[in-house]
Formats: C-alpha cells, sequence, structure tokens
C-alpha cells in the first residue's frame, strides 16, 4: 500500500507515524469492523479456563512454564490442572493480531513493555511459530499443552477451547462480539486518524483484547476510476455490510463512529 502497488489494504495493526510519512501517497485508516483475539489452549479434559493479565503476560514471557503455576491455579481453584509443560504457540509472519495481543500484554504487564513490546512481529521470548490464525489454531489443537492466540472467528471455526480473560474491571469475560461492542463503548473521543487502541478498555463488560480492523485507504486516489469504485465499496461497508459482521464473528461499528468515518469517506478522492 504505502509503495503504491495496491490500491488499498488491510490491518489490524495501524501503521506508525514513519510508515505513513514514508508512504508515496498520503493514507488514512478507515475503521470497518471491530474484533476480538482469544487465548485458545490444549488440555484434555479441561473444556474452560480463566486467564489473568498477568498469568498470560507470564506465559508468553516464559515466566511461567507449567499449567500447575500457582498464578494459573489460584484464578482455576476448580480445575485439576496437569503438571505439564506449557508448549507457546505465536505468530510466524508479520500479524495485526499479533499486534492486538501484544498490544494488551503491554497494557497489563511492565515487563512486557518494557521487554518485547507492542509489534505485528515482536521478538517472542519464548515458543514456536506457525503462520496466519489457521496456523496457529491447527499448531495448539494438535499439540497438548499448548496456548496461542487467534482471531475469535478461527477460535470458533475450528472448535478450539478458548480461555476467560480478566478485564480492566476485575471481571472475567469470554470473547464476544458483545464484549468488543462494550470495549468500543468506553472510547470518549475519535482521533481525526482513527488510530485507537480499545484494548484493556474500562467496563465491566467489556472484552480486553478487542480491537478496530482498518482498511488503508488514500486520500486522494492517483487513479480517480479506482478512487470512486474505492469510496463505493467504503460507503458499503459502513451501512449495508455492518450487519453481515456478527455472522463472521465481528462487531459493527457503534452508530456514532460509524457517522463520523462515513463524514471521512466522502471526502475521500
Amino acid at each position: 500500500m504505502a509503495t503504491g502497488l495496491v490500491d488499498f489494504g488491510a490491518t489490524d495493526g495501524p501503521a506508525t507515524d514513519e510508515q505513513l510519512a514514508a508512504a508515496r501517497i498520503k493514507l488514512i485508516h478507515i475503521p470497518t469492523v471491530m474484533g476480538a483475539v482469544a487465548p485458545i489452549f490444549n488440555l484434555p479434559g479441561i473444556a474452560n479456563l480463566r486467564f489473568g493479565p498477568d498469568a498470560l503476560a507470564g506465559i508468553f514471557l516464559g515466566k511461567i512454564t507449567k499449567w500447575n503455576d500457582e498464578r494459573i491455579a489460584r484464578d482455576n481453584p476448580d480445575a485439576k490442572l496437569p503438571d505439564r509443560s506449557i508448549v507457546v504457540v505465536h505468530r510466524s509472519d508479520a500479524s495485526g493480531t499479533s499486534y492486538i495481543f501484544t498490544d494488551y500484554l503491554g497494557k497489563v504487564s511492565a515487563a512486557w513493555a518494557n521487554g518485547p513490546g507492542r509489534g505485528t512481529a515482536p521478538s517472542w521470548p519464548v515458543g514456536m511459530g506457525a503462520k496466519g490464525n489457521e496456523g496457529v489454531a491447527r499448531k495448539v489443537q494438535e499439540t497438548p499443552g499448548a496456548i496461542g492466540y487467534v482471531e475469535l472467528i478461527y477460535a470458533l471455526q475450528n472448535k478450539a477451547s478458548f480461555g476467560e480473560v480478566k478485564n480492566a474491571s476485575g471481571k472475567w469475560v469470554k470473547a464476544s462480539i458483545a464484549g468488543v461492542t462494550a470495549a468500543a463503548a468506553t472510547i470518549s473521543t475519535l482521533p481525526n486518524d482513527y488510530r485507537v487502541s480499545i484494548t484493556n478498555a474500562p467496563g465491566e463488560d467489556a472484552y480486553p483484547i478487542s480491537s478496530f480492523t482498518w482498511l488503508l485507504a488514500p486520500v486522494r486516489s492517483p487513479d480517480a476510476a479506482k478512487g470512486k469504485v474505492l469510496k463505493e465499496l467504503l460507503e458499503w461497508i459502513l451501512t449495508s455490510g455492518q450487519s453481515e459482521a456478527a455472522a463472521l464473528s465481528y462487531a459493527p461499528l457503534p452508530d456514532a463512529v460509524a457517522k463520523k468515518v462515513m463524514e471521512t469517506v466522502r471526502g475521500l478522492r
């Protein structure tokens, strides 16, 4: 997108100021839907677990290495956790899903923020890589003792076990469309460039690993005909297309957000 080889792009990890400045044409992030990233796991005989922020960060930092670690057991007093090594699975490719997950970890863990940090391709301290959400889901499902993270639709389609996560209000919430919608409802002001994070949002019902999904579009298309078609596509996404989001396990944009974004889209050339 930044080099002008394609007409528009899509991302779950917004471009940095430096990336936008280096682009050949001026780009803007257009929110389209919202989604959740779920921690999936494979522990035979255990269908549901709770993951507190310290436990999730500790696992992916390599500081929690056994499933019966006291930090996991504390949040799951009724679960018969095995003395089994934890196998961490992460994305091997640059990924917006990784961006969302590490954005969350960076907010709830100083060790993560000061270590691997937020990014589409962080330097993972531990674990094995798999390509794509589908690769992570498959690797976790075929590896007893594994844990990974995927977009909600991949957890549901693969019938993977995924855990509840403690949100900023101290409530245990499982990834869902309603939880993503609740996270977005906490936004008080929306920046004009739409690069906003809703991970670890306040609110009792907010799912903490939630995010907008954006299309990267040129403010002024080099090809007027293509620019017109792109505007029509974006207008459809922001109106009729929103009704199709839930069937794909994504949440539609809040009405106020969709209205503001539509004003921006109508100004594209």
